[in-house]
């Protein structure tokens, strides 16, 4: 028991005890902050990789619709709703969509 009560009696002991306290829940960047700003990072390097691919594919369909003309043709058919003459288009929605 006196091991016990020199161990917590000693000044490092204390200092140390009172400075992890210290720094886990008082200090400006406390342990519940750094965690914080961790999760956020996290979400951010997803987010920053998700617009990543999004360019990758942007600069790729660019590329394809610069080189083939196949390619063009099809982008103005399916975004501009273009037709060639004498072709009727048919356009058929999905009736379970809610229109806004």
């Amino acid at each position: 028991m006196k091991k016990i009560a020199v161990v917590v009696t000693n000044k490092y002991f204390i200092s140390t005890t009172l400075f992890v306290v210290w720094m886990f829940f008082f200090d400006q960047r406390d342990f519940f902050y750094v965690r914080e700003q961790k999760q956020k990072l996290k979400a951010l390097e997803n987010t920053k990789h998700y617009y990543q691919q999004e360019i990758e594919k942007a600069q790729k369909e660019l590329t394809d619709l610069q080189n083939n003309p196949a390619a063009l043709e099809k982008f103005a058919r399916e975004h501009y709703k273009m037709k060639k003459d004498g072709e009727d288009i048919y356009l058929v929605e999905d009736s379970l969509v809610i229109k806004k």
